[in-house]
């Protein structure tokens, strides 16, 4: 008794010691509330060291404040009771995020399946679409490797033999009717797959993918449904750049990361598509056998649950910003960007100046100064650029949600700066 009078007596005391603790502190002062039609609003959910210029965020992105809360809460219910939470969770939260990349993407939630990467989706499209060997595939030259390799993999498991071909010959001249003039000229009778990517990571040019779907709808005018060229799109750096949904684009499949110009939570993706009865599924999903579309191509497993259940609040932030004032947002400063540099007498810009054949991403290069150099050297001056992981390496900016136009022109001073 003794023992536990004591204890009382110390609990008492410090249950006192916290009070009067907490009587003399500060009141807390609530933050204000977000305005997402204020830029500085915007900018200040991300926690970007503020001394750079981070004009290579879209590679892989920085989580902004309500997807990095959404992320550490998921991974605390998970922590503490895991197997409650994952099955509380797991269904509706799938469902929820499907249902927003709908409503972001215009389409239907069963359209969809999650993924981790763009990468995991072209896998997943090339792995499964039903391909005969009497038929064919046609892509560009200018595609990132990942869509190459996947295309071969379609072609080993197929005997169906993949064509690349030049879309235009300079990326700075390149026009709407000369890439579909050119695309259109390849596509043969037995043209099955027709693999392009909406925005090239290694040039900045942006393809007329609605023209090219209107294109492929003449030729298949007629055609028997096994032999309709389907339309299938690297769609990773127009997605959350660009204004337009994938109803506007036409194509049959579209695959992406959440990661890169949405700034959704590392390692998420998603394949849309509006023809999965020509795709057979590759990785057993964890879906009834009769789930429709994308829901029945999600792959099973376990996944990073907390990172996908959050992308829910990385289109929520989106969609609160606008998409059209996002896209308007990008494409004002990579015009201001392109404008600039062009200024500068020892750059060679490689993106083209129009708007409708760009997005975010722009290309140059410096007389004297490779790319790796380059990108080393305005890192000591506070910009954070990127190279373009090809053959042709060439300087790399992406201005996005986390940048300025202020910004834009210091990165115009530090590029005129560069010295050989």
């Amino acid at each position: 008794m003794e023992e536990l009078g004591r204890r009382a007596v110390l609990t008492a005391g410090l249950a006192t010691a916290l009070g009067l603790a907490a009587c003399d502190s500060p009141t807390p002062v609530a933050e204000p509330a977000f305005d997402p039609h204020d830029w500085n609003a915007v900018r200040a959910l991300f926690p970007l060291d503020p001394k750079l210029v981070h004009m290579a965020a879209f590679v892989l992105a920085t989580h902004p404040k309500p997807v990095q809360e959404a992320i550490e809460r998921h991974r605390r219910g998970l922590d503490l009771d895991t197997d409650w939470y994952l099955h509380a969770n797991d269904g509706p939260r799938e469902d929820a995020v499907r249902a927003a990349a709908a409503a972001y993407l215009g389409g239907r939630p069963e359209q969809v399946a999650l993924t981790d990467s763009t990468t995991m989706g072209l896998g997943l499209l090339y792995s499964g679409l039903r391909v005969r060997p009497d038929q064919d595939v046609v892509t560009s030259t200018h595609d990132f490797v990942a869509h190459h390799r996947a295309l071969d993999a379609l072609s080993h498991r197929t005997g169906a033999p993949v064509r690349k071909i030049a879309l235009y010959d300079d990326p700075r001249a390149a026009t709407e009717a000369d890439v579909v003039t050119r695309l259109r000229a390849a596509i043969a009778p037995n043209t099955r797959v027709v693999g392009v990517t909406w925005v090239h990571s290694g040039t900045g040019v942006r393809l007329p993918v609605p023209a090219i779907a209107a294109m492929l709808a003449e030729v298949n005018a007629g055609r028997a449904p096994d032999d309709r060229a389907l339309l299938c799109v690297d769609g990773v750096h127009g997605f959350g750049a660009v204004d337009l949904d994938v109803a506007g684009l036409g194509c049959d499949f579209l695959s992406t990361g959440t990661h890169k110009w949405l700034f959704g939570p590392r390692g998420t993706g998603l394949l849309w598509g509006r023809a999965w009865d020509a795709l057979a599924p590759v990785i057993p999903s964890f879906e009834a056998d009769d789930a429709p579309g994308g829901i029945g191509r999600t792959p099973g497993g376990y996944h990073s649950f907390e990172h996908r259940w959050a992308v829910l609040e990385a289109f929520e932030l989106h969609r609160g910003i606008g998409r059209d004032r996002i896209a308007q947002r990008v494409a004002v400063q990579a015009t201001r960007l392109k404008a600039g540099l062009a200024t500068v007498p020892s750059v060679r810009l490689v993106t083209p100046d129009d708007p409708a054949m760009s997005a975010g991403i722009v290309c140059c290069e410096v007389d004297g100064v490779d790319a790796v150099t380059a990108r080393g050297a305005l890192r000591e001056a506070g910009v954070v650029a990127s190279v373009t992981p090809y053959a042709q390496q060439y300087l790399r900016f992406g201005p996005s949600i986390v940048t300025t136009p202020a910004q834009v022109d210091e990165v115009v001073g530090a590029v005129r700066a560069l010295r050989p």
